[in-house]
């Protein structure tokens, strides 16, 4: 059975939304996007230790509005580092608008209930499923007990608005490693305590 493994930026107070720029999602009038960008910028470190233990990614997961800006960014601005791996790599996309055939190659659209597509999707080969962003879609996975691990890389700053990481569901987590680094970023892995 697949791993479901989700990646995320998140502030001090869990917000995740926006991270990379200032125009990457400003629903709700969210004005701080970018807010982990340039700390990154900074902090090569903390990026190393963000993309370890990715190795083994057979699939990704992405909710529609991730898929389009974050792939779609990735995929216009090649070369760089991800263009390869994101084009390469299957997408399984969760979406009640989108029609096949899909933008981006290699990309399929999940059923119309999409944590049950990917609960599905879970029991399907090997490798580990890894969600990037796609909050609203965490949120529906983890409420539904599928998340089994996070890499969360943890910025101090405070946001103080926008879309939170963990909204009403407890989970339980192991911490698996952390590492800080000299600007005070923690990248850590979480497994999921099952009871």
């Amino acid at each position: 059975m697949r791993q479901l493994l989700v990646i995320e930026n998140i502030s001090l107070d869990g917000v995740m939304q926006a991270p990379g720029r200032a125009d990457e999602d400003p629903r709700g009038g969210f004005r701080h996007g970018g807010w982990a960008a340039e700390r990154l910028s900074r902090d090569p470190a903390a990026v190393r230790a963000s993309i370890e233990g990715q190795g083994n990614t057979s699939a990704l997961v992405f909710g529609r509005y991730t898929y389009l800006d974050l792939v779609g960014h990735w995929l216009s601005t090649a070369p760089n580092p991800f263009a390869d791996i994101l084009a390469k790599t299957p997408k399984y996309v969760a979406s009640t608008t989108l029609t096949d055939p899909l933008p981006h190659p290699n990309s399929h659209l999940l059923g119309p209930d999409a944590v049950e597509s990917v609960g599905r999707l879970k029991e399907e080969g090997s490798g580990d499923l890894v969600v990037l962003g796609s909050g609203s879609l965490v949120q529906q996975l983890a409420a539904a007990g599928l998340v089994d691990s996070y890499q969360l890389t943890i910025l101090p700053v405070v946001i103080g608005s926008g879309t939170r990481l963990f909204v009403d569901t407890f989970a339980d987590l192991e911490v698996v490693s952390t590492l800080t680094t000299s600007t005070g970023i923690t990248v850590g892995s979480y497994r999921v305590v099952r009871p």
